[in-house]
């Protein structure tokens, strides 16, 4: 049973038999995207985790893509009658785009366990344990015989639009060079599934041998990496054409470590 942002107003906090719950089925999800207060913040979906697995995509309060300017979202992609309706509820509708996009992409939106959206989007989260990630939407049974405790929250990134999921790196950058600069560094990863845009790593004070790291959410499964493209810009001319390079890069996949 998938529960696409249950209802928050006369659900939240009421006796089991009234909401959903995982004693309603062998095996029930929960994609939470509204679960904002009501009062102040007019969210309609319910917050605490109620089934068996509980996927919290960027947070489950506010989606990426629904801060667009009114104008811009009523006159939509999909047609002024989606757009409208997106004005309205557009963290609330993001569920069951998310659940239809997970039936075209079954490797997508993976789901890891965090005690908070903060810590996950720290780091502190990554890699998937040792028995993997769960899939957010149409794929999460196949989780269902790897769940261990009582209650299992899991955090991801999606994108603005569809198409909505992300994998997750993470990307060491050691430097290497003769003076500190200033300015930054982009990454961008090559591989048998496909490429990624560029991603920045860091900016500010740049120090050769010092170590740089970041964890990026990429809009394409890269698969087995086959190159990484380093580049790095002070922002302006510096007579003195100063060097830097990257002495190692290290990538590590969530899914699979």
């Amino acid at each position: 049973l998938s529960g696409l942002d249950p209802a928050q107003p006369y659900f939240q906090g009421t006796p089991l038999e009234v909401r959903l719950d995982k004693s309603d089925a062998d095996f029930v999800d929960i994609i939470h995207t509204d679960s904002a207060p009501t009062i102040p913040n007019l969210g309609f979906g319910i917050s605490p985790a109620i089934g068996h697995i509980d996927f919290y995509p960027n947070g489950g309060k506010q989606m990426p893509g629904c801060g667009k300017n009114p104008a811009s979202q009523i006159v939509d992609l999909d047609g002024i009658w989606e757009g409208t309706r997106d004005f309205v509820a557009c963290n609330h509708l993001r569920s069951y785009k998310y659940y239809s996009d997970s039936i075209i992409y079954p490797d997508g939106f993976l789901g890891y366990p965090c005690a908070s959206y903060d810590l996950f989007q720290s780091g502190n989260c990554f890699p998937c344990p040792e028995e993997g990630c769960p899939n957010m939407g149409h794929y999460a049974d196949k989780f269902k015989d790897k769940i261990k405790r009582g209650f299992l929250k899991l955090y991801l990134n999606t994108g603005e639009a569809r198409d909505f999921p992300l994998w997750r790196y993470k990307v060491t950058v050691t430097l290497s060079g003769k003076s500190k600069v200033r300015g930054y560094v982009n990454v961008a990863l090559y591989g048998s599934g496909g490429n990624t845009r560029q991603y920045q790593i860091t900016k500010g004070t740049l120090k050769p041998d010092n170590t740089y790291t970041a964890y990026i959410d990429v809009e394409v499964n890269v698969g087995r990496v086959t190159k990484v493209k380093f580049l790095w810009n002070n922002n302006w001319i510096n007579p003195t054409f100063p060097k830097l390079g990257a002495a190692t890069i290290t990538v590590e996949a969530g899914q699979n470590r």
